[in-house]
């Protein structure tokens, strides 16, 4: 029986593809509240983390007799931003953190990152500037997404789905319909137009992927390898299978045992799958961060 490799639809493994081709529209609100403002304590504080790598979050360390006192103002920003309120008297692992010296202090975090704004109460058209800064900040680095404000009854509201840019659009329907090339063309299209487009980059890389696989037999292209180990094609070729299954470990290593004994174009050629891979698996997965690593040391 003939061993077809996965399809667009079911292509997934320890590698999930279909995250890469269509973002969740909406980040879902801080597990356990339906508002805008959840305190955070030393032992929660990762799902803040989290958090902001899909919309900036506020920090506010409070304590001392200060209460906190940036709710209102983040909530105006409806959905835009999210407060953690820190209890500093509670929490020394997250004051020692932010390098706390007076309360309130207040930072965010963008990305994982944390930044510091201020210091000690200031007024709120500064503090509101100050937000606005963080969300164009924030835009810079992609993260630019949201989480459903409250009605004004206090239930939570429903995630509301925002349309795609239109390249990744066209893109995406055209995934559907399993027109590769034009999914590629969009893709490219919206790089063109920014090359920051982190999205655009991975969901090129894998609709490559997709179309490299498409028609294809597994047992033949496993079987071509096998027989031609210094085959540069040929490896290539199991290595897309090897990915597109989430066995990542296989698809780097073999790549890079075979990158040194390569030409300059062969070279180039398997660098380039690489750093495709690379986007698909993403930089968090430290499978990537160990070939990463391994493929500067060859180059260098």
């Amino acid at each position: 029986m003939t061993n077809l490799p996965p399809s667009a639809a079911n292509l997934r493994g320890a590698v999930d593809l279909s995250s890469l081709v269509k973002p969740p529209a909406k980040a879902p609100a801080p597990a356990g509240t339906s508002s805008l403002v959840v305190d955070v304590t030393d032992d929660t504080f990762a799902n803040v983390l989290e958090l902001s790598k899909t919309v900036p979050v506020i920090v506010e360390i409070y304590g001392q007799g200060v209460e906190p006192s940036m709710g209102a103002l983040v909530s105006s920003f409806a959905g835009k931003l999210v407060l953690a309120t820190i209890d500093g008297s509670r929490n020394p692992q997250l004051v020692q953190a932010f390098r706390v010296e007076q309360v309130p202090t207040v930072a965010v975090i963008i990305g994982g990152e944390p930044i510091p704004l201020f210091v000690g109460a200031i007024e709120e058209a500064e503090a509101r500037q100050l937000f606005e800064q963080v969300l164009a900040a924030a835009a810079q680095r992609g993260v630019t997404g949201s989480v459903p404000a409250p009605a004004a009854d206090g239930t939570p509201a429903e995630p509301v789905e925002e349309p795609l840019p239109p390249h990744h659009q066209e893109a995406f329907d055209a995934i559907a319909a399993g027109d590769y090339a034009t999914a590629i063309k969009e893709y490219e299209t919206a790089i063109v137009q920014d090359p920051r487009d982190a999205l655009a980059v991975a969901g090129l890389a894998q609709v490559r992927l997709l179309a490299r696989l498409d028609g294809v037999t597994a047992d033949e292209v496993r079987a071509a390898a096998a027989s031609a180990p210094e085959d540069v094609a040929a490896q290539l070729a199991v290595a897309d299978l090897d990915v597109s299954g989430g066995h990542l470990d296989d698809a780097f290593g073999r790549l890079l045992e075979l990158f040194p004994t390569l030409d300059a174009d062969g070279k180039t050629a398997v660098r380039t799958r690489l750093l495709d891979f690379f986007e698909i698996a993403g930089a968090e997965d430290e499978r990537v961060t160990i070939a990463r690593r391994r493929l500067t040391g060859l180059l260098y």
